[in-house]
Protein backbone atom coordinates (compact mmCIF):
# COMPACT_ATOMS: atom_id res chain seq x y z
CA UNK A 1 0.00 0.00 0.00
CA UNK A 2 1.65 3.27 -1.05
CA UNK A 3 1.90 6.72 1.25
CA UNK A 4 -0.90 8.76 -0.80
CA UNK A 5 -0.89 12.01 -1.99
CA UNK A 6 -0.93 15.18 -0.94
CA UNK A 7 -3.74 17.82 -1.50
CA UNK A 8 -3.65 21.30 -1.44
CA UNK A 9 -5.77 24.16 -1.42
CA UNK A 10 -4.76 26.78 -3.46
CA UNK A 11 -7.23 29.02 -1.67
CA UNK A 12 -6.30 28.63 1.79
CA UNK A 13 -3.02 27.28 1.59
CA UNK A 14 -4.32 24.06 3.64
CA UNK A 15 -3.19 20.45 2.97
CA UNK A 16 -4.17 16.82 3.50
CA UNK A 17 -3.24 13.59 2.97
CA UNK A 18 -5.29 11.39 0.83
CA UNK A 19 -4.65 7.57 1.23
CA UNK A 20 -4.23 5.36 -1.93
CA UNK A 21 -7.84 4.45 -3.39
CA UNK A 22 -9.43 7.01 -0.74
CA UNK A 23 -11.83 9.89 -2.81
CA UNK A 24 -10.07 13.72 -2.11
CA UNK A 25 -13.97 14.32 -0.06
CA UNK A 26 -13.20 11.28 2.11
CA UNK A 27 -9.99 12.50 3.17
CA UNK A 28 -10.93 16.18 3.53
CA UNK A 29 -13.29 14.79 6.25
CA UNK A 30 -10.39 12.01 7.81
CA UNK A 31 -8.24 15.83 8.45
CA UNK A 32 -11.00 17.78 9.50
CA UNK A 33 -10.63 20.17 6.33
CA UNK A 34 -13.55 22.27 5.73
CA UNK A 35 -14.13 23.11 1.72
CA UNK A 36 -16.93 22.22 0.47
CA UNK A 37 -20.33 21.28 2.27
CA UNK A 38 -21.10 17.64 1.86
CA UNK A 39 -24.20 16.19 0.73
CA UNK A 40 -24.95 12.71 -0.83
CA UNK A 41 -21.04 11.29 -1.11
CA UNK A 42 -22.18 9.85 -4.44
CA UNK A 43 -21.53 11.98 -7.01
CA UNK A 44 -24.93 12.71 -7.31
CA UNK A 45 -25.90 16.13 -5.64
CA UNK A 46 -22.57 18.19 -6.99
CA UNK A 47 -22.12 20.10 -3.69
CA UNK A 48 -18.30 19.03 -3.79
CA UNK A 49 -17.78 20.62 -6.76
CA UNK A 50 -13.51 21.60 -6.80
CA UNK A 51 -11.42 22.64 -9.53
CA UNK A 52 -8.20 20.66 -10.06
CA UNK A 53 -5.42 23.13 -10.71
CA UNK A 54 -2.47 20.46 -11.01
CA UNK A 55 -2.38 16.83 -10.90
CA UNK A 56 -3.34 13.73 -11.94
CA UNK A 57 -6.64 11.58 -10.29
CA UNK A 58 -9.09 8.82 -11.18
CA UNK A 59 -12.77 9.40 -12.26
CA UNK A 60 -15.42 7.64 -10.45
CA UNK A 61 -19.09 8.32 -11.89
CA UNK A 62 -20.39 12.00 -11.63
CA UNK A 63 -23.41 13.38 -12.21
CA UNK A 64 -23.59 14.81 -15.58
CA UNK A 65 -26.16 17.18 -14.53
CA UNK A 66 -23.68 18.50 -12.02
CA UNK A 67 -20.07 17.71 -14.13
CA UNK A 68 -20.61 17.37 -17.75
CA UNK A 69 -17.78 16.38 -19.59
CA UNK A 70 -16.50 19.99 -20.67
CA UNK A 71 -16.44 20.73 -17.18
CA UNK A 72 -14.64 17.70 -16.02
CA UNK A 73 -11.72 18.70 -18.74
CA UNK A 74 -11.97 22.12 -17.14
CA UNK A 75 -10.82 19.87 -13.73
CA UNK A 76 -14.25 20.91 -12.25
CA UNK A 77 -14.91 17.53 -10.57
CA UNK A 78 -17.28 16.38 -7.65
CA UNK A 79 -14.10 15.66 -5.47
CA UNK A 80 -16.65 12.44 -3.24
CA UNK A 81 -15.49 10.95 -6.78
CA UNK A 82 -12.19 11.87 -7.53
CA UNK A 83 -9.29 10.00 -6.46
CA UNK A 84 -5.52 11.18 -6.85
CA UNK A 85 -2.65 9.54 -8.77
CA UNK A 86 -0.26 12.51 -8.02
CA UNK A 87 -0.23 15.45 -5.42
CA UNK A 88 -3.25 17.82 -6.20
CA UNK A 89 -3.41 21.16 -6.11
CA UNK A 90 -7.70 22.19 -5.97
CA UNK A 91 -9.82 25.09 -5.45
CA UNK A 92 -13.04 24.86 -3.39
CA UNK A 93 -15.87 26.01 -5.63
CA UNK A 94 -19.18 27.71 -4.72
CA UNK A 95 -21.96 25.01 -4.69
CA UNK A 96 -24.74 26.35 -6.60
CA UNK A 97 -27.68 27.93 -4.45
CA UNK A 98 -30.56 25.81 -3.91
CA UNK A 99 -32.97 28.27 -6.06
CA UNK A 100 -30.69 28.79 -9.32
CA UNK A 101 -31.74 25.33 -10.40
CA UNK A 102 -35.93 25.64 -9.60
CA UNK A 103 -35.70 29.29 -11.22
CA UNK A 104 -34.52 27.52 -14.27
CA UNK A 105 -37.40 24.68 -14.38
CA UNK A 106 -40.77 24.93 -14.94
CA UNK A 107 -42.83 22.20 -13.76
CA UNK A 108 -46.85 22.29 -14.83
CA UNK A 109 -49.76 19.99 -14.05
CA UNK A 110 -50.94 18.24 -17.19
CA UNK A 111 -55.15 17.88 -17.19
Amino acid sequence: MGIGCQVTNRTTGDSFTCGEGQSVLKAMEQWGVKCVPVGCRGGGCGFCKVRVIEGEYECGKMSRAHAPPEAIEQGEVLACRIYPVTDLTIECLEPSAPGETSEQTTTRAMR
